[in-house]
């Protein structure tokens, strides 16, 4: 496994050290479609650092990597960034067999790490925005707490001008090509939306805060490093501007509506309302909720102004699929959003209902009363669902014209 496995220069000193991940597809309910990554940097110098670990699974090559430039048993620091067990879970074997000098974690990520692993595991935490000098390595830490977990930092290289930023700016996507302008842009660019929408749009305000912290740093960027997915060395500005616009979820005319049917009935009143946003001058997207994935529906939702949801009724309650969809977007929770209701029932006609009440709790502005249909709707009730679907084609442009508040 040692000669299959080679570090990966980036600049004069820091390499790539990495596990690629061919095979997973789902990620706690995300699915990855293309795989993923497990990075992790090594530092070279007079004390060599190793930045962040990967997965178990990944342990191995990441080790084999690491021997291909020096012995491992050189490494004096590890810098845990995150304490998600992808990117901690080879931390207890690289402190066991490597024995470095010291193990750095953030101040939270200093009591997540005994947690999860060894209480007795024994970490130096540092402050943030805290800058260190080990050996020729100056490193400056910058706690993101929330992006994702409250134990997150970041992690800067001030030498080679590397951010190495945990889960920040990644995505889930295995390649043996290591930098993102060596990919397809608009693959590079779906996934980083997706991982945004999926994992990250949670803690937009955080971020917002985060990005004001480290602009006012003023660290100069030459390369950004996620722990998932390829690594930005061109167009940083152009990342950077694209997280802030999907951090502040600015409502546009895309209309995603989600449904599901069983005998045709709800998928014909979601043509209907999917004419009448048509109409209304928005973009819909109709999305059947058994043949698209949660977290892609998620994805369409993050660049969107309105969410309708379309579902029968089955055993006097929502229907499954739906239930489904609609408990993960309310986890992840998407801002300035309007929408609508809609389905068939045969008997009692509960799903609306239940449907308006995850809309409601989300925070989305209800544009009409939920429309019900008894069995199979008629030329009129279609008609009622293209004037829905127009309502709220309405009420999304005069939330696209609005000004921003102050």
């Amino acid at each position: 496994m040692g000669d299959a496995y080679k570090a990966v220069q980036m600049t004069d000193r820091v390499w790539w050290v990495g596990a690629i991940d061919w095979d997973i597809r789902d990620f706690h309910g995300y699915m990855t479609g293309r795989g993923t990554t497990w990075n992790a940097f090594l530092i070279l110098g007079e004390e060599p650092i190793l930045i962040d670990t990967v997965k178990t699974s990944g342990q191995a090559e990441m080790m084999a990597r690491i021997a291909s430039v020096i012995d491992p048993t050189e490494i004096r620091h590890l810098v845990s960034n995150h304490t998600e067990m992808d990117h901690s879970g080879s931390v207890p074997f690289v402190v066991r067999t490597c024995r470095p000098d010291t193990l750095f974690a953030s101040q939270m990520g200093a009591k997540g790490l005994p947690a999860h692993f060894d209480p007795g595991m024994e970490i130096t935490p540092v402050k943030d925005q805290q800058t260190m000098q080990l050996g020729d390595a100056t490193l400056t830490f910058v706690e993101t707490r929330m992006v994702h977990w409250p134990d997150s930092m970041f992690t800067y290289f001030a030498e080679d001008q590397v951010l190495f930023s945990s889960d920040g700016f990644g995505m889930h996507l295995a390649s043996q090509h290591l930098y993102a302008d060596e990919l397809p842009t608009e693959v590079v660019e779906y996934e980083a939306a997706k991982y945004f929408a999926n994992i990250l749009v949670l803690y937009s305000p955080h971020l917002i805060k985060l990005f004001a912290k480290v602009k006012g740093l003023n660290l100069p960027l030459r390369m950004i490093a996620p722990d998932h997915g390829p690594i930005y060395r061109q167009d940083l500005g152009e990342v950077l501007d694209r997280y802030m616009r999907w951090c502040e979820q600015k409502p546009t005319m895309k209309a995603v509506v989600l449904y599901d049917s069983m005998w045709d009935s709800t998928r014909s009143m979601a043509k209907a309302v999917g004419e009448g946003l048509h109409e209304g001058g928005a973009d819909p997207r109709l999305l059947h909720a058994r043949g698209c994935h949660r977290s892609d529906v998620m994805t369409q939702l993050l660049e969107a102004g309105a969410l309708l949801v379309g579902a029968p009724t089955l055993n006097n309650g929502l229907f499954p699929t739906v239930a489904d969809h609609l408990t993960y977007i309310r986890g992840l929770r998407p801002r300035n959003l309007v929408g609508a209701a809609f389905g068939s029932y045969g008997w009692s006609g509960e799903a609306v209902k239940a449907v308006e009440s995850y809309l409601t709790d989300m925070e989305i502005e209800l544009v009409e009363e939920g429309l019900r249909v008894k069995w199979v709707p008629t030329a009129d009730d279609l008609a009622r669902c293209r004037e829905l679907g127009f309502a709220v084609a309405q009420r999304m442009k005069e939330n696209c014209e609005a000004p921003p508040s102050a």
